[in-house]
């Protein structure tokens, strides 16, 4: 990989994705709707702050702005992340089936490409966390971005998640693979249903 794919434009972004190409693929998809859920949680937050309804908050709005938007960056960095994994697990499972050293060499491959993924899952928890807080504190005005950014950030984790499972499934019984499907699950058994439930009451909110 040459280029950084996370600075490409939206539309350059959407057709490296759509083209026969291997990266960007899931991985890097769910890294950049993961961003866009903590863009939203900033949004929320710099449409709040200054504002005299909201200065009891203020503390509060500002030290959110700070963390989603290192969150955000964090985010982007891993679209690249999993992007370059990608390539040193591609030459792996070309390495003829007879090489003595090639399961080997797949399982080192295959574990690094499991880190951005479960990086993806452990940062989009800490921005359904933030979307919550940004809900109950945020402009009353913006509820509706911050029900779309909890629904952007469960599907970019529920994405992510995908994507180490795929991984960890021929090496299921090695430790590594053991632990972070561990921590995947973990993550799994609690956030996507916070993330749904904040969008849920907001959604809610905004039929009656």
């Amino acid at each position: 990989m040459t280029e950084q794919l996370s600075k490409l434009s939206c539309r350059d972004f959407a057709m490296a994705l759509a083209s026969k190409q291997a990266v960007p693929g899931g991985g890097g998809a769910a890294a950049l709707v993961g961003a866009l859920a903590a863009a939203l949680c900033s949004m929320v937050g710099n449409f709040t702050t200054g504002k005299k309804r909201y200065a009891e908050v203020e503390t509060d709005i500002q030290r959110m702005l700070v963390d989603a938007d290192e969150l955000r960056e964090k985010l982007l960095d891993l679209v690249d992340a999993d992007a370059i994994a990608f390539e040193p697990l591609s030459c792996a499972y070309a390495i003829p089936k007879e090489d003595p050293q090639r399961t080997t060499i797949l399982e080192t491959a295959t574990q690094n490409a499991c880190k951005a993924p479960l990086e993806m899952m452990q940062v989009c928890a800490q921005i359904i966390d933030l979307l919550d807080e940004m809900g109950k504190k945020g402009s009353r005005m913006l509820l509706s971005d911050v029900a779309c950014g909890a629904y952007l950030a469960v599907a970019a984790m529920q994405s992510a998640a995908i994507n180490v499972f795929v991984n960890t499934k021929p090496f299921r019984s090695s430790g590594w693979a053991i632990a972070a499907e561990a921590d995947a699950k973990a993550l799994l058994d609690v956030y996507p249903e916070r993330g749904n439930l904040v969008a849920r009451k907001i959604f809610d909110q905004l039929k009656r």
